[in-house]
């Protein structure tokens, strides 16, 4: 098992919200021997609260002061209150999980009103893995935990889209129609890393434009997609101004994405590199509490950045190629923005060997890269 860059506070309420197989009851089990477990996907226990929310007050021992968890949370989320009300009257300490926010954010629970702070749990990380971690792997299977003991990763990853499928959209009922939010999942996957064309994805899935955008909605409060804004602060130059899109493992991606004889490799590696290096940096920056926000940059004439962490700490500036070689041109979106924002620290990662510096920008390898905060060049400092 990893040791996980996850630091829980010591004596405050929280909640650890995170897509299904990225490991946080396992660590809650680990780091949290002693704490009363309460599974809201056990049936009757499931039940029980919902019949009862305030039966949840039986469970505990009156004079209990190790944590509660009470995993999976969004199941019932009338239990919230009556989290409250204990933590005021009686001093109890909670760890609430979730893999969806969808019932959270629609029914305008309480989220306890800063009683209990916000973490999240990712897909391993370069450095949580160490000397188990291999780019080149990770670009094929992605880094959910349970990647690292199957022996049929393939067939673990395709359960795992089914099993989201039923459990997670059927069971809710967040869609009637089950076919056509599995063609959306397909086709969606095509804009991975890319600007996206809500109109031209639902024509593709066969959908109006307004059901896809609630299947979009779909994945982001499931956890499983990311939308990463424009950044026009002080815009300079005509910007594209459309979210991009990603799903939030490599694996994922790839299991989703479907490989035809007119596909080209080089396009989906390109987004599954994209896709590993977004999964890092929005790691470590919520697991060291770096404060950045993420977006991309593009303008009208099509000079993009990938990547653009903005925060009290500066601007930082990623471009991602998987090529061996790189010459002027490959700088020249980088040194487009540079020059609207020159504070900016700028970074190349490519698939060569050397670490370079040109114009201001540092080209840094893969290697170096996913081993930043341990190397001479760290990213985030």
């Amino acid at each position: 098992m990893y040791k996980r860059l996850i630091k829980s506070p010591s004596d405050k309420s929280f909640f650890l919200f995170g897509p299904r197989g990225t490991g946080k009851t396992t660590w809650l089990l680990n780091n949290f021997p002693q704490a009363i477990y309460i599974n809201l996907l056990q049936s009757k226990t499931f039940n029980k609260l919902l019949i009862d929310p305030d039966s949840l007050e039986e469970l505990i021992p009156d004079n209990f002061s190790d944590w509660i968890i009470l995993d999976e949370v969004q199941k019932v989320p009338e239990l919230l209150d009556v989290v409250h009300h204990l933590i005021e009257s009686k001093k109890f300490k909670f760890i609430l999980t979730g893999s969806s926010a969808r019932k959270l954010k629609r029914k305008n629970v309480n989220l306890l009103a800063g009683r209990a702070l916000i973490y999240k749990m990712y897909p391993l990380t370069s450095l949580e893995l160490g000397k188990d971690f291999s780019y080149l792997q990770a670009l094929k299977w992605g880094t959910l935990p349970a990647i690292f003991q199957e022996k049929k990763i393939k067939e673990y990853l395709s359960s795992y889209v089914m099993n989201y499928l039923k459990e997670e959209v059927q069971s809710e009922g967040l869609t009637r129609n089950l076919a056509s939010f599995a063609r959306f999942l397909e086709s969606a996957s095509f804009s991975q890393g890319s600007v996206l064309n809500i109109s031209a994805i639902a024509r593709d899935s066969a959908v109006k434009r307004s059901v896809a955008e609630n299947y979009f909605s779909i994945l982001e409060d499931l956890l499983i997609a990311y939308f990463l804004p424009a950044f026009t602060k002080k815009a300079k130059r005509e910007l594209i101004k459309n979210n991009k899109f990603y799903y939030f493992d490599v694996g994922i991606y790839r299991t989703i994405r479907p490989v035809g004889p007119l596909d080209y490799t080089e396009e989906i590696n390109g987004a599954s590199l994209e896709t590993l290096v977004l999964q890092e940096l929005k790691a470590l920056n919520d697991y060291l509490n770096l404060g950045y926000k993420f977006y991309y940059w593009r303008t009208k004439l099509g000079a993009e950045v990938d990547f653009v962490l903005y925060g009290e700490k500066g601007i930082i500036a990623l471009e991602v190629k998987r090529k061996k070689n790189i010459n002027k041109k490959d700088l020249k979106s980088l040194s487009l923005f540079k020059k609207d924002y020159p504070m900016t620290k700028a970074y190349l990662l490519y698939g060569g060997k050397e670490i370079k510096y040109i114009d201001q920008i540092t080209i840094l390898p893969l290697e170096k890269f996913f081993n930043a905060l341990n190397s001479d060049f760290p990213i985030f400092t």
